[in-house]
């Protein structure tokens, strides 16, 4: 899975001075003498059940202080030095959830978009669609994301023809759960201009019936053809996403994330936002992206580390829900078809001995065990350095070829909930010899590879417990099945909270700053209804209520009673 993103129009030339001009602000203040980026209140946040993980066994503690710059003080201070007390009323305590692998710019629009994803049929969906359509007519285009033909046990994909008997007036553009696909009606075809005849781009597929009409689904790289021809997004609609997905986020404990492809537009709204940010933001520039701006916007900290921009993002195949991970071998299920790589080995390496040359971090979309080896191999090759690069996802591979994180020293971005959400499909696209190596955490980590847990939200849902609940219990939210898909690869309670806070840090080479309640590092913490290491009968993990957010020391959301 994944949140494929278009390549976007580029920075206009005032857009880009903009952008230079906040770059060129930023540095001049590192010049100057160090001050706090917003000094806070002391706080003695006391009468609380306290744990931190950074290796082994979690910490206990009773109390937190924090200081005048925002960062952990003491645990269990035997001196609270004056700072005002908080009551804890013995909520537990945990340090702030880091999410490694995300989208906040699509989960921002969320809010302004149809939302499919917990529809169960297509009719239930077209439903959706119609009665959205009536509570918008002015929208020029009718958007959407989040069905999910296999949940809806059609049995095919859907077609124009399904959106047209609900909606012909105007165009709609309908993105699959995983994002690596998309359905539009007769209306967008014929704006985006595409035939019979219409050639699908490399790493892309325009999904034909028997006549060799298109049927209106575009898969990966052809996604293009019909994302191009939608409205503009100005820099008003970026901030608006920004500001709605930090309130999503900050409301489900997670207090930084990684935004896994930031075009440039949304950076300038990243970089001018950033001091009043109330998530923090490792920013993963688009391969276009990149190309526009270089090295000149690369940063470890801006605004006392709430936004660091020093990594690049590459795709080098699609999904395994739409058949485009690559596969070294055909699906199981489908004639013949290996998936869809986006890049040739070529320029795969060439891209990435670019992006290391500029001083970031390679971050390496990779599903299928074609598409992994692929990576593995150009990792092989390149200069890799101190930079801790990263294959997102890391899905399906060749049980051969996972001991190979452990040597180039790799860190593994997974969504745990993908496991649970994937189960119903997974082993028909790759059979019972390939799945021993999909979702495999536990062969991971019993070799020491770094897991930095995420959920890939808007594809999955953006609470942090959920993906905890589905890396312990391998089961979906109703339990199912029973003792859960291929358990052997479930996490320790203690190992999942590692990975969505400590191991997203460590990714984000901010292990020193963040991830974990140490002295010196920042008070980023939550307070929540539920202990994860001793669930109340009953209750399950992912029903974990947040009840406050802080971050660096103020506290910036307020969701129950102590």
């Amino acid at each position: 899975m994944c949140e494929r993103h278009g390549p976007g129009a580029g920075l206009t030339r005032a857009q880009f001075l903009k952008l230079m001009g906040l770059v060129a602000g930023s540095l001049a203040a590192c010049s100057e003498p160090a001050t706090p980026a917003g000094k806070v209140e002391p706080v003695l946040v006391d009468n609380v059940r306290g744990y931190t993980v950074a290796d082994g066994q979690p910490r206990r503690f009773g109390s937190l202080l924090v200081d005048a710059q925002g960062r952990v003080s003491a645990l269990d201070p035997g001196n609270a030095n004056g700072a005002r007390r908080v009551d804890g009323r013995g909520r537990v305590c945990l340090p702030g959830l880091h999410d490694a692998h995300g989208h906040i710019w699509q989960l921002g629009a969320k809010a302004t978009e149809l939302d499919l994803a917990g529809t169960r049929s297509l009719d239930e969906a077209m439903a959706a669609l119609k009665r959205y359509a009536g509570e918008h007519p002015d929208q020029p285009w009718i958007r959407g994301r989040g069905w999910n033909e296999v949940v809806w046990g059609l049995g095919r994909l859907p077609t124009a023809a399904d959106l047209d008997r609900v909606v012909s007036d105007r165009p709609v553009w309908l993105v699959r759960a995983d994002s690596h696909a998309a359905v539009t009606n007769t209306a967008g075809l014929r704006i985006a201009g595409v035939v019979a005849g219409t050639a699908a781009p490399t790493g892309g597929e325009i999904v034909r019936g028997p006549d060799g009409q298109p049927t209106g689904v575009f898969v990966d790289a052809a996604k293009a053809l019909v994302d191009g021809k939608l409205p503009a997004i100005g820099e008003r609609d970026h901030r608006e996403r920004l500001a709605a997905a930090q309130q999503l986020l900050n409301k489900v404990g997670v207090t930084s994330a990684s935004d896994a492809g930031t075009r440039s537009a949304e950076l300038v709204v990243l970089r001018e936002q950033a001091a009043s940010l109330t998530v923090r933001v490792n920013a993963f520039l688009t391969w276009e992206a990149f190309a526009e701006v270089g090295s000149a916007v690369r940063t470890d900290s801006v605004a006392d580390d709430l936004l660091r921009i020093r990594t690049v993002k590459l795709y080098v195949d699609g999904a395994l829900g739409s058949r485009g991970a690559a596969l070294l071998e055909p699906y199981s299920d489908s004639g013949g078809s290996k998936g869809l790589l986006q890049l040739t080995s070529q320029e795969l390496e060439s891209r990435m001995r670019r992006i290391v040359d500029a001083g970031y971090q390679c971050a390496v979309h990779a599903i299928g065990d074609g598409g992994n080896r692929l990576v593995l191999d150009t990792y092989e090759r390149i200069p890799r350095g101190s930079m801790r690069h990263r294959i997102e996802h890391a899905q399906v591979l060749a049980t051969t070829d996972i001991p190979r994180f452990r040597q180039l020293d790799l860190i593994a971005s997974m969504q745990p909930v993908h496991a649970t959400e994937d189960m119903n499909m997974a082993e028909n696209r790759v059979g019972a010899a390939r799945i021993a190596g999909a979702y495999a955490w536990r062969t991971f980590l019993d070799q020491g590879t770094v897991i930095a847990a995420g959920s890939d939200f808007p594809v999955s849902p953006e609470n942090p417990f959920d993906g905890m609940h589905a890396a312990v219990t391998r089961t979906d939210r109703e339990g199912k099945p029973v003792g859960g898909w291929y358990p052997g690869q479930a996490m320790t309670p203690v190992e999942a909270l590692r990975a969505f806070t400590w191991g997203g840090a460590y990714a984000a080479h901010q292990e020193r700053l963040l991830g974990s309640l140490e002295p010196g590092k920042h008070a980023d913490f939550i307070l929540v209804d539920q202990d994860p290491f001793a669930l109340e009968p009953g209750r399950a993990l992912w029903q974990t209520q947040v009840l406050q957010t802080w971050l660096g020391g103020k506290r910036v959301g307020d969701y129950g009673q102590l």
